[in-house]
This record gives C-alpha cells, structure tokens and sequence, in this order.
C-alpha cells in the first residue's frame, strides 16, 4: 500500500518497531542513532537510508537476512541495495495428518499447543533479560503491557463520610436537625487517601547496558499508570530526566524519544555524584519527599562509595521509602560485595532482583505496597 507523504520520524518509528517484531534487539539508543544519521544522510536517499540502518541497526552478520527483508517491505523497494546478496535456506512446512474420525483428536493438540505457549511465556518469564536473543526480547517487549502497576497511596488528613470508623459529631447533629431533633443513626468519617510519589532512578551506565532496554520499558509502563505521579530518571555520567519522553502511550515512541534526550548511553558509573545532583536540583526540594524512590543499579561505583553513603542516607530521610533493584540478586549465589552496594544497603529498605520480567512484577507489587 503506497503511503501518502508520511513524517520522517512516523517512518523510522515504524521501521524500527517492525526490525523489533522481525527478531532484531534495535535499543532506544540504536534507534536514535539510526535517526540521526538519516536525517544526515537525508531520508530520499534510499541506498544511503539503507547503509545507516545496517550501520547502526544490525549486530552482526545474522542479523543482516532479516534487515533486508523488512528494509524491502517497509520502503516498498524491489531489492535491497546489496551487490551480493546470501542464498534464503529453504523454509519448511511442518504439516499433519487429518484424523480418519472427523478430527476427534483436534482438541488435544490444541490444548498442547496452548500448553506449549504457555510454559513457553512461563520460562521467558523467568529468563535473565542479558542472556535473550532478539527474537526472546521481542516477546518480552510485548509482555510489558501485561504488567499491572499499582499507586503507593499514603493517608491524608483530610477525612469523608464512611459506614464504620470514627464518629463524626457534625454530620450526626445536622443529621439530627433535619430531622427536628429526632434522634437519627450515627454519622461515622475515616481518613482518606492520596496517591504517593514514585521516584525511578536508572542506571544507563555500560555495565547496565544489557537490562536498559527492559528498565525503561518498565519506567513507561510505571509511567502510563500514574502520569501525574511519578518521575523517571537516568543515572550515569550525569542525572536526566526522562518523565516527558516516557509519557508517550506507544512504548516504541516513547524509548525513541528516550533514546533522544539521554546523552550518556553505556558510560562511566557515578551514582554518589548523580544522586547528589538528583537531590540538590529535584529530591530536597520536593520531589523525594514522602516518595517511594526506586534505583535501579548494579551497584558498580566509579566514585567515591563514602558519597554514596552519604547520599543514600540523606535520601533515606527524605523518601517514604527507597527501593533497590539489583539485576545481578537473581543470580544463585550473589552477594553485595561491591563497594557501591555496600555503602547504600543500610539506607536501603528493600533489596530486590531486577533481572527477569518476573522480578519486575515483584518490584511493581513492592511499589504499590509501599
């Protein structure tokens, strides 16, 4: 279908997202220098829109087959722009007999194949984000819409009308007043609640380069529940906030615009500086206050780890209550021995795993418990 005109960015959104569906691992990061090298290049170029995608977009050799095929598709080209080109292997079709008895046993095997499918989700589940393939992390993009996060909520002062609690003498007398001084039921109140700052800090330094992807894509999801009422941040070489680009309800949108606004993708680790800078500029002013603030690290220090004590403490004064995710906990025998985890676990009131998208649903459950 010929397509009228489209914005270059509604072109190279959709291209990326159908590598993603294709099997191809395109990050945030890789999608934004994908962006910037055509809008170099100028997007009329086909060949030169070609060679960018490859450049930026492909790991490795095997990832080259399938960037052709979709590269064709999506730009309605005949052939990629490729003098040689490698022989497809011949694609086989599994295929059944019909039972002889007017498919009586049609039943079990779907019933097997949905068992499959499920024990299938079931260990992706499961699965160390470092250790998937593209295909595997494309599946665990589309299990993100799953999640279901819930607010923190903290009790306020304000107090409304309930069926049991404290007596509300107020509502009881005006009760009674109507009624010309007859005595009426009594009015009982009870304290309200409010919805409760959430507070994510990721680290994007190089030794987190293989979970990014999936930490932000949990931020969006954390931030599409509850827009008015949570912050995201990343950590590295510098502190960036990330709530606008994250608000995007298309989750590839919003990562490519992530991948725009953060300037130190894969670099050096200092959390006590970047958690310094957070407070100073956001947290001490209000934005921790009463917060349950999130970190997402692995705890590598760079820096001095003292500051980092320091930090976590004035952090753990300010917030409700500070959470720290670690991808490296979900490994049998892990312990906190790295400088940097080991100057911010006592301020810290739950340690979690952050590795596996079954370890996000704790950490989502964490954050609404809270």
């Amino acid at each position: 279908m010929a397509r009228t005109a489209p914005a270059a960015d509604e072109l190279l959104l959709g291209f990326t997202r159908a590598l993603r569906a294709a099997g191809l691992a395109v990050t945030a990061d890789r999608a934004r220098a994908y962006a910037d090298a055509v809008a170099v290049v100028g997007l009329d170029d086909r060949r030169a829109t070609y060679w960018a995608g490859r450049a930026t977009l492909c790991r490795g050799p095997d990832d080259f087959a399938p960037y052709d095929r979709v590269f064709c598709a999506w730009f309605e080209e005949a052939e990629p722009p490729l003098t040689e080109r490698r022989q497809q292997p011949p694609q086989h079709v599994l295929q059944a007999p019909l039972d002889d008895d007017g498919g009586a046993g049609g039943g079990d095997g779907e019933d097997d194949a949905l068992h499959a499918v499920a024990s299938d989700v079931e260990v992706l589940r499961h699965r160390d984000v470092a250790q998937l393939d593209a295909a595997e992390r494309a599946r665990l993009a589309r299990m993100f819409a799953s999640l279901r996060p819930t607010t923190p909520t903290r009790t306020s002062y304000r107090r409304r009308p309930a069926n049991r609690g404290s007596v509300d003498p107020h509502a009881t007398l005006r009760r009674s007043l109507a009624q010309l001084g007859e005595p009426v039921e009594i009015r009982f109140r009870r304290r309200s609640t409010r919805p409760r700052r959430t507070v994510l800090l990721i680290d994007v330094s190089g030794s987190m380069s293989s979970y990014a992807d999936a930490l932000l894509r949990l931020g969006h999801r954390i931030v599409t529940a509850e827009p008015a009422r949570t912050e995201v941040f990343t950590v590295g070489t510098r502190v960036t906030r990330l709530t606008e680009a994250l608000r995007h309800r298309d989750p590839e949108r919003a990562l490519m615009a992530a991948g725009a606004t953060v300037p130190d993708w894969s670099g050096g680790t200092r959390l006590g500086e970047a958690l310094k800078v957070f407070l100073d500029r956001w947290g001490q002013r209000g934005m921790a206050r009463g917060a349950v603030v999130v970190l997402m690290s692995d705890g590598w220090e760079r820096g001095d780890a003292a500051l980092l004590g320091e930090q976590m403490a004035r952090l753990r004064r300010l917030a409700h209550k500070v959470v720290w995710a670690n991808p490296h906990k979900g490994i049998a025998g892990y312990q906190p021995v790295q400088v940097g985890m080991a100057a911010a676990l006592p301020h810290v009131d739950e340690f979690v795993a952050g590795h596996s998208m079954a370890a996000f649903e704790q950490l989502v459950r964490v954050i609404g418990d809270a």
